[in-house]
């Protein structure tokens, strides 16, 4: 069975591809304008924004631009954009976390509401399942910068819970309280990684068989290509045969 952390891989090739890649650096600049927003301008001084700034140079965002998000974000003009989330049910009761940042709440909750509605899912109330989930640090390197065992042992040494490497590259988890401080040690080793970032990782997964994983295919794509929404987390597992037919 293979799950939700390879189909964020092939959602992640894939804006890398197409047309959304426009979408991924708006996304990524409005995390560094909002980061800005709540510290200091420099990377150095403001934890969020040095990962906000990281993520988006991974990506290729010109620094022009980034820097534009970083003085929009400073400054009292324009949108106040909003931290929320969603919450709610998809095919064959699969939780869904969905993150957005909004200067209207109103049309991001009705556009996520639609998304769930149109495919088989049902929106639920705040907290309605989030405590499936576990809310971690994530470090994303490509395969290339160190074997399985290195990384493992840098990993450790960083004061990381937990590393898994393959193919896709290695992704180490910490504890939220934790993830500067490991995100620092890895990088002083490795370089600037591919992502670093806090998100929701599942408690318990839920298998969904291959006649109702395009569905939930088609959900996790429709909320993920809304632009007020940064991030879709689901805890399903479903079969390779399902995972190469996406790709």
């Amino acid at each position: 069975m293979a799950g939700h952390s390879q189909f964020k891989n092939i959602m992640h090739r894939k804006s890398r591809q197409d047309a959304a890649r426009a979408r991924l650096f708006t996304r990524l600049l409005r995390e560094v304008q909002v980061a800005s927003r709540e510290g200091l301008p420099d990377p150095a001084h403001n934890p969020r924004l040095r990962a906000a700034v990281q993520a988006a140079k991974a990506a290729n965002v010109p620094k022009e631009n980034i820097e534009r998000a970083i003085s929009k974000g400073q400054g009292t003009e324009g949108a106040v954009l909003e931290e929320v989330r969603y919450e709610g049910y998809g095919p064959g009761g699969v939780a869904i976390i969905v993150e957005a940042l909004t200067d209207n709440r109103n049309r991001t909750a009705a556009e996520v509401r639609a998304a769930f509605t149109k495919h088989g899912g049902s929106l639920g109330e705040t907290n309605s399942v989030s405590f499936q989930f576990e809310r971690v640090g994530q470090i994303r390197y490509p395969a290339s910068v160190a074997t399985a065992e290195e990384m493992l042992e840098a990993a450790i040494d960083a004061g990381a819970q937990d590393c898994e490497s393959g193919p896709e590259g290695h992704e180490i988890r910490c504890a939220p309280e934790d993830f500067a401080a490991v995100r620092d040690a890895l990088e002083a080793r490795f370089g600037t990684p591919e992502e670093a970032t806090l998100t929701w990782r599942p408690q318990v997964t839920v298998p969904v068989d291959d006649e109702r994983a395009p569905v939930l295919f088609r959900l996790l794509e429709t909320l993920d290509e809304i632009d007020d929404v940064q991030r879709v987390i689901a805890n399903f597992e479903v079969s390779e045969r399902a995972l190469a037919q996406l790709a």
